[in-house]
């Protein structure tokens, strides 16, 4: 199961660093944003996966509950939808971004 989450994960980020790094000028500053983007897509992945198996409710102690994936499932994908917004990976967000233009000024930003 972690392999999965883990060759997800990395699809994602082989999928949207180039598209970044030309769009918005992807930094190393971003990196930890977009780590966190790629292991909830993952997340996201494991929870359809483990619901995909077992349904959406399952027995317990009590009878039929709700599948727990769901929860998590839900709280992965308001995440992933804030980083969504955060690192312009859909349309309405795109256009609230312009690409960095060419640093002309070549002067030191402390000077």
């Amino acid at each position: 199961m972690n392999s999965r989450c883990r060759a997800v994960a990395s699809r994602e980020w082989q999928r949207v660093v180039p598209v970044l790094k030309l769009a918005v000028g992807l930094g190393e500053v971003d990196t930890t944003v977009l780590k966190d983007y790629c292991i909830s897509a993952a997340r996201i992945d494991q929870c359809e996966r483990e619901l995909s198996e077992n349904g959406l409710l399952v027995r317990g102690e009590r009878g039929w509950q709700k599948n727990g994936a769901t929860t998590i499932a839900g709280q992965y994908r308001s995440q992933l939808a804030r980083y969504v917004r955060e690192l312009g990976l859909s349309p309405s967000a795109r256009t609230a971004i312009t690409a960095p233009e060419p640093d002309a000024d070549d002067s030191d930003v402390w000077d």
